[in-house]
């Protein structure tokens, strides 16, 4: 980053005027000690400049004055109208001014995000357990890697980076043995078929199956929580979804289904190919970029932005312009934890930005409360929300 990016967000954030991910952008320098000196640096070229050539009036200047000695007034009301008409000198002193006032917040952040950290719980990661025929559980972080298990000459086997694929060897047996994938919070795994279609199960999800895969004719699964599909090619053999109240029938494509019990709907989402989705007496056919939303068996589609629905089978926590609550739900699952909502919290907030999986609960939760939406209080695995 260069100071002239730093003036940019700076000043789009005092015009009111930062996008959310500009003003996502600006606090993740602000609270990262990396560009500590360079903002330090900005401030030293503002001191040097003098006040009294700036464009201000008299009393103007007495105000921005006492605000810099201050130190600790929000960077609100007056000084953003003054905005505009802070050119050149002005501008490196209101430039100062905010600089200032975030070593102020983040002074007066340093004590709640030390209780952030001693309440840290790690990212989730590959694991899952499954759940064979004759009812034998084998949980797939401890398993070797290698064959697991083989059923009707179907054989499982576990790879090194989180895999469990199947693959028919031999037919012998009953081959409609069925098998469950399962993952608990804070779990993610992929599974690849005997089709050779792949499927991203994330947290607190299970999938349930035919060793086979074939069922009379059709490649069908069950689906509880939330997976991600690449279907292989069949033209003779549809592949069918099947959640609560809801089938999902394709013949090759890529999708996402979200049916998780604590959501409003039952979302499928489209990346490519074509898919049917049907409820009740509803059928919707649906285009990529498009999502269905399964409500009581009403079915409505929307365009979305793709981002926010895969983000979790990316390794990220996308959360640009959207509801706020079903973020922080995102956010539960994966770190295994219970959010509270002071009664101060309304339901019509948005959230902005994103962040890495891969980052502790406290470095997640200090990045959300940056933006200045919220406040986060952590005991055990409680998340506790307040305005």
């Amino acid at each position: 980053m260069n100071n002239i990016r730093l003036r940019e967000l700076l000043k789009l954030y005092l015009d009111d005027s930062a996008s959310d991910l500009e003003q996502s952008e600006l606090w993740d320098y602000i609270n990262d000690p990396f560009y500590d000196a360079e903002i330090k640096n900005l401030i030293g070229q503002a001191f040097d400049q003098q006040i009294e050539t700036s464009e201000l009036a008299e009393n103007e200047q007495r105000n921005l004055l006492e605000f810099i000695y201050t130190k600790d007034q929000p960077v609100t009301g007056w000084f953003i109208k003054l905005w505009p008409r802070m050119t050149g000198i002005a501008a490196a002193i209101a430039l100062m001014v905010l600089s200032l006032y975030f070593f102020n917040y983040k002074n007066d952040k340093h004590a709640q995000s030390d209780i952030l950290a001693a309440q840290d719980r790690n990212p989730g990661s590959f694991g899952a357990t499954l759940t064979l025929a004759n009812g034998k559980k084998i949980k797939l972080s401890d398993a070797a890697n290698g064959e697991i298990a083989k059923e009707a000459g179907i054989s499982v086997s576990k790879t090194a980076d989180g895999q469990l694929i199947y693959e028919i060897k031999e037919a012998i047996g009953n081959p409609d043995q069925i098998n469950t994938l399962s993952t608990a919070k804070g779990e993610t795994y992929i599974l690849t078929l005997p089709d050779k279609s792949k499927v991203w199960l994330n947290a607190a999800s299970s999938l349930t199956y035919s060793a086979s895969l074939n069922e009379h004719g059709m490649r069908r699964v069950k689906l509880e929580g939330e997976a991600y599909f690449e279907i292989f090619k069949d033209k003779v053999h549809p592949f069918i979804v099947q959640t609560a109240n809801q089938e999902v029938e394709v013949l090759g494509t890529h999708f996402n289904v979200n049916s998780y019990k604590d959501e409003p709907g039952i979302a499928t989402t489209l990346l490519e190919g074509s898919v049917k989705v049907k409820a009740g007496g509803s059928l919707k056919i649906i285009k990529p970029g498009e999502q269905a939303i399964n409500k009581s068996g009403t079915i409505e589609v929307r365009k979305v932005d793709l981002d926010d629905v895969v983000d979790w089978k990316n390794g990220d926590f996308y959360l640009n312009h959207i509801d706020f609550k079903i973020a922080m739900r995102k956010i539960a699952r994966w770190y295994d934890m219970e959010i509270i909502y002071d009664e101060t919290v309304p339901d019509n907030m948005e959230s902005g930005g994103w962040i890495s999986r891969d980052k502790p609960l406290s470095t997640v939760l200090r990045s959300i409360e940056a933006s200045g939406l919220v406040k986060f209080k952590v005991e055990g695995r409680k998340i506790y929300v307040r305005q």
